[in-house]
């Protein structure tokens, strides 16, 4: 069979023409498919600006699914996953992130670090220190260290949280003397006498001005029979850090009762309260003073603060006209002070019977002021 050149001819400028059109078509899909993802994201943004989360999250999908290998929106939901709290859907994004060949370094970085935080904000510890602990050496390292140092302190780690702590310290990111003295402490408070004492030591060398290893091991010492080694310790401290005698105040008083230091004391005690008007220190002093002495006192602290909790204390002691009535009056004026007897919280407003180290509801360290409520 005879080839037909003219078929040649004829086929040649039909399958340029054939291709071409497919080309167009192609392009114009494409063309319709970018406008759509971006048409799609911002209206994600527009929904997100408005607190419209659901309708974010479906206007984001929509988005990575015209535009799969765009990473911003992936990273936007699975930002959105996590503020919901749906922390499976937002590990599978980051996931599938970190999983592509053609990430970027920083923005696998970046992938590592938000997988991370989605474990993190889980409750998933383990999983989210593992994370961590791959991101040294990036860009995010300082913020990891952060994390692994909150995770560290949750799980009761002090020995991993006080290096985590002096990476951050040789890092730049502030003194956390203070923070490690805590660490320190809070291992004594587990430990034996012998231990114990050590480490409160050190801990004390570790922050000087720190008020609570210096009470710690005073009371460690009164434990053990030295009153006088525990009163000498809680001098030195109200000596070195003037702010802090409130929160040492009555240790103070008794240990110098039980060891024959009333007039030392007192004479510190009163000092500080010239100074700077406590009721803690007010109560130490009532304690070592003589009964009418005592109530003295209450009545110069109310001519100098109007308070309530003062108030209440000397009518305790106090003769009414009416002997009657006087037990349903004192304990109206203690049920009314007693919210005033609270310490606060600076940071987020807590508030408890007890001082705390660390807050129980923010768990800042060092939040709680050394004064009543009524005082602040």
């Amino acid at each position: 069979m005879e080839f037909d050149l003219a078929w040649l001819l004829w086929g040649l400028p039909i399958a340029f023409v054939l291709g071409w059109v497919a080309s167009r078509l192609d392009l114009r899909q494409l063309r319709i498919e970018n406008r759509q993802a971006p048409k799609a994201y911002f209206r994600g943004l527009n929904f997100l600006l408005n607190e419209q989360q659901d309708q974010a999250i479906d206007a984001f999908i929509e988005a990575v699914r015209n535009d799969p290998d765009t990473s911003e929106l992936h990273f936007a939901l699975g930002n959105l996953f996590r503020r919901r709290g749906e922390y499976e859907r937002a590990v599978r994004v980051h996931e599938h992130l970190l999983s592509r060949g053609d990430l970027s370094r920083a923005e696998r970085q970046r992938a590592q670090h938000a997988l991370a935080l989605d474990f993190l904000k889980a409750g998933l510890l383990d999983r989210a220190e593992e994370a961590l602990r791959k991101l040294e050496g990036s860009a995010f390292e300082e913020q990891a260290l952060l994390a692994l140092l909150a995770i560290y302190e949750r799980s009761r780690d002090w020995v991993q949280a006080a290096e985590v702590a002096r990476r951050l310290e040789a890092a730049g990111q502030g003194n956390f003397d203070s923070r490690r003295a805590h660490y320190l402490c809070e291992q004594a408070a587990l430990a034996d006498a012998g231990p114990a004492e050590a480490l409160l030591r050190q801990a004390h060398q570790a922050a000087p001005s720190a008020p609570r290893p210096a009470i710690e091991l005073a009371a460690l010492q009164r434990k053990a029979g030295d009153a006088a080694g525990a009163f000498e310790t809680l001098s030195r401290l109200g000596q070195s850090s003037p702010a802090s005698i409130p929160l040492l105040a009555r240790p103070l008083a008794q240990y110098a009762a039980a060891c024959g230091m009333e007039g030392k004391a007192l004479s510190l005690l009163k000092h500080s309260y010239e100074l700077s008007p406590s009721l803690d220190v007010l109560d130490a002093i009532a304690s070592l003073e003589a009964d009418g002495q005592a109530r003295d006192w209450y009545v110069r602290h109310l001519e100098r603060e109007p308070s309530l909790v003062a108030a209440a204390k000397w009518l305790a002691d106090e003769r009414l006209e009416h002997q009657n009535y006087h037990g349903r009056v004192q304990r109206a004026l203690e049920h009314a002070a007693k919210p005033l007897t609270r310490y606060r919280c600076a940071a987020c407003g807590f508030e408890a019977k007890q001082h705390f180290w660390q807050c129980p509801g923010c768990q800042a360290w060092d939040s709680y002021p050394p004064r009543r409520v009524e005082e602040l």
